[in-house]
């Protein structure tokens, strides 16, 4: 396990702080994203995504649980927002435990806390926090 310092930045520095987690997509396949409500979550998927090449529209799979996106080169990334999500049983139900750690694959998900238990390898875990200026951000990386 690898843990990072906080990360402190502004929503002027958010290029650096995805240029950050983007590099530890060679190492983890599954990053959460925990933290108060606001703090901005879909936002740095949002950008974490761009990075990663995607061009359409990427909105929050708050209703949906997932949203599921190609890059040119065939890579899938899943981003789920599991704040409505009731119980660990549901999310095996509904078949999103088989997205998790698919080939050329990654899974971006808020509000994981309730699937922690089956994160068990190639995690980074990020937490984000913010008061009226600034924001932080500390990943924890289980491979």
């Amino acid at each position: 396990m690898i843990a990072n310092k906080p990360i402190i930045y502004s929503l002027q520095e958010l290029k650096n702080v995805v240029d950050s987690i983007h590099a530890q997509l060679q190492t983890c396949n599954v990053f959460t994203f925990t933290g108060p409500l606001g703090v901005g979550k879909t936002t740095l998927i949002r950008a974490l995504l761009k990075k990663c090449g995607i061009e359409q529209s990427i909105t929050s799979p708050t209703f949906t649980y997932v949203n599921i996106y190609k890059d040119n080169q065939g890579n899938t990334f899943h981003h789920f927002d599991l704040y409505r999500l009731n119980s660990l049983h549901d999310f095996v139900a509904a078949g999103f435990d088989e997205y998790l750690y698919l080939p050329n694959s990654w899974s971006f998900i808020e509000w994981p806390e309730i699937i922690m238990p089956i994160l068990t390898h190639a995690v980074c875990h990020i937490v984000l926090d913010y008061d009226d200026s600034r924001r932080s951000l500390t990943m924890q990386i289980i491979k």
